[in-house]
Order: structure tokens, then C-alpha cells, then sequence
């Protein structure tokens, strides 16, 4: 059985979740994400390409949003936040831009990483819990992703951030799906498979 202690843990969490999702969405900043979308917009019109990197947890958050720009119109490849330092900034061609995910904006393996980027030639988009932070500083475009607690038992598991940072990036990718004009025709040809494939 699971103890009672388990459940009311679980409970505040969700109620914690639920605020904090609600005051991000009220308070986001529809422009700094317009920005971003420009800055992307105008690397594409330019034959450049959208790298997704990030340590750790953010790191999951960027395979996934580069899976769903690919998805929707903008093709764009998860950059390893640190093999990156290893060679994988071989991925990047001058001109291209990388969305770097980071709460705390001064993880010391991501400062590394966006310092391989720009000695590529690339632009940096930050998506990051503090806009004072290093990577904030040494971005083109920040996008705020922030929270005042992250809900769980320890207060330290990223759990609402990573939900701040895929809303963020959910709506950033909704910009650029529709500039793309990426309808159900364009949606179906990259879903043949599965049950999005059989929606016409």
C-alpha cells in the first residue's frame, strides 16, 4: 500500500504544479519568444539550421522540442551539451542557430558549450529560469523559463522548470510552425505511421 505521507506529498505537488503552470502562462513574455523567432527565422532564410542542447534534464527537454520543430516545419538537430566540446559542434555551420536549455543559466559544462558555439559562428538562444544569469548574457535572445519553486519533497528535482522550459519552447514552436504555414497535408507527410498518420 502506498503510505498516506506518499500521497499528500504527491497532492501538494500537483497543487503547486497547477499554480505555478497557471502564473508562468499569465506572465509570459510573448515577445522575447517572437525575438527568438526572428533571430531562427532570419538564420533560415539564410540556409542556416536549429541545433536544441542542454545539460541534464533540460538536456531530455531539448530531444524532444528538436523532435517537435522537425515535426512542424523546422527542421532542427539535438546538440549534445557535452560532447559538443568532444566534436559535435561539427554538427554546426556558421550562420545556424542553438537553443540552449538551462534553469540556472550557469551550468559550467553548458558556459563551455555556448563558448564552442559562438567560436563556430552560430547564435545563442537562451531559455533559462534566470535572466541575469551567464548564459542570459552571452545569448542573442533570452527566453525567461522561471518558477519560484520546483513542488516536489526536496524543492530541488526540476519538475515545474521543466515544465516552464517545455511550454516555452512549445509556443516558440507554434510561431514557427505557423510562419512556415505547415498545415495537415505538410503535418501528414512527416507522420505516415501510427495513429497521426491516419488523421487526414
Amino acid at each position: 500500500m502506498i503510505q498516506e505521507k506518499s500521497i499528500k506529498a504527491t497532492e501538494t505537488f500537483l497543487r503547486k504544479a497547477k499554480a505555478s503552470t497557471a502564473a508562468y502562462i499569465d506572465g509570459f513574455n510573448l515577445d522575447s519568444c517572437c525575438k527568438a523567432a526572428d533571430i531562427i527565422l532570419d538564420s533560415q532564410a539564410r540556409g542556416g539550421r536549429i541545433h536544441v542542447t542542454g545539460i541534464g534534464k533540460p538536456a531530455h527537454v531539448a530531444a524532444y522540442v528538436a523532435s517537435l520543430l522537425a515535426s512542424t516545419g523546422n527542421p532542427a538537430c539535438f546538440l549534445h551539451g557535452t560532447e559538443a566540446v568532444h566534436g559535435s559542434c561539427g554538427q554546426l555551420v556558421e550562420g545556424d542557430v542553438v537553443i540552449a536549455i538551462s534553469n540556472s543559466g550557469e551550468t559550467a559544462e553548458l558556459k563551455a558549450t555556448v563558448n564552442a558555439i559562438h567560436a563556430n559562428g552560430c547564435k545563442v538562444i537562451a531559455v533559462t529560469g534566470n535572466p541575469n544569469s551567464w548564459l542570459s548574457e552571452h545569448s542573442e535572445s533570452t527566453i525567461f523559463a522561471g518558477v519560484d519553486e520546483e513542488g516536489g519533497p526536496l524543492g530541488r528535482a526540476p519538475r515545474n522548470s521543466v515544465n516552464a522550459e517545455m511550454i516555452a519552447l512549445q509556443a516558440l514552436s507554434v510561431l514557427l510552425q505557423v510562419e512556415k504555414d505547415w498545415d495537415k497535408e505538410k503535418y501528414h507527410r512527416c507522420h505516415p505511421g501510427g495513429k497521426l498518420g491516419e488523421m487526414k
